[in-house]
């Protein structure tokens, strides 16, 4: 089983390299993020700059997550590939574990540009051990949006995944923190900010990177979040094979 797993994450990772758009995208804004407000405004505060690096880490990782990972699957839905592996004797889950592995692999290469450019450009500081702390709390930070780019793919085509994958996407990263620190914004949207996943995610991140004490209501809500988005994606897959090959 171990070695189909590998042989769907390699055939996978080889065809998103084929066609780099969405790996180049998932890095393209957070980097410009970092640059334009990041790096001239809260450069010079060590504090500041350690989190937003980390808040952009899991903007460009949450894109990868959601987006990447809801139109990949519509997509592949309509192949007619697809049908046919559907129909192996090894079942769904290597080819499921493959796709996680990539999309975890594209994830991790989208926060580098904006890692490195908070360690060349700005006044962030981490530790070594703070720094895989932070990468292992953003692998956790994702799963949520996964399973959520999950149910999108396998609910819609891949024109309207993409669209409904977007306007998931903008909204949860506004009201999470991840554009802006959450004490600058308005009260009503502070007080939104805790139920939404990204902001348990980023409180996530800010205490793995920054030791900063995380919001208890938020992780729980992460919690939450994330149970409910494996039911759902659970529930899609069922739905769409329960259509397509019954």
């Amino acid at each position: 089983m171990s070695s189909l797993v590998l042989a769907h994450t390699r055939y996978l990772l080889i065809e998103q390299i084929r066609v780099p758009i969405g790996i180049l995208a998932g890095a393209f804004f957070p980097a410009v993020a970092m640059l334009a407000f990041v790096v001239p405004f809260a450069g010079q505060d060590p504090v500041a700059a350690t989190t937003a690096t980390g808040s952009l880490m899991l903007f460009g990782a949450m894109s990868a997550a959601l987006t990447g990972l809801g139109v990949a699957v519509s997509q592949e839905r309509e192949l007619p590939w697809n049908p046919y592996l559907r129909t192996l004797p090894a079942g769904p889950f290597p080819r499921f574990a493959g796709r996680i592995l990539a999309t975890l692999a594209a994830m991790l290469l989208s926060v580098i540009p904006v890692l490195v450019m908070g360690a060349l450009f700005t006044e962030a500081t981490i530790t070594p051990a703070r720094l895989l702390l932070g990468l292992g709390a953003l692998v956790v930070a994702v799963v949520p949006f996964m399973l959520m780019g999950l149910f999108v793919g396998f609910v819609l085509v891949s024109k309207a995944a993409m669209a409904v994958s977007q306007l998931l996407f903008f909204p949860m990263a506004i009201l999470g923190g991840l554009l802006l620190p959450p004490a600058v914004m308005p009260e009503f949207v502070q007080a939104l900010s805790r139920y939404v996943p990204t902001r348990g995610a980023a409180e996530l991140i800010w205490w793995a990177i920054a030791g900063m004490r995380p919001d208890a209501v938020s992780l729980v809500m992460l919690a939450c979040w994330t149970g409910a988005m494996a039911v759902a994606a659970a529930w899609a897959f069922r739905r769409d094979e329960g259509r397509r090959f019954s």
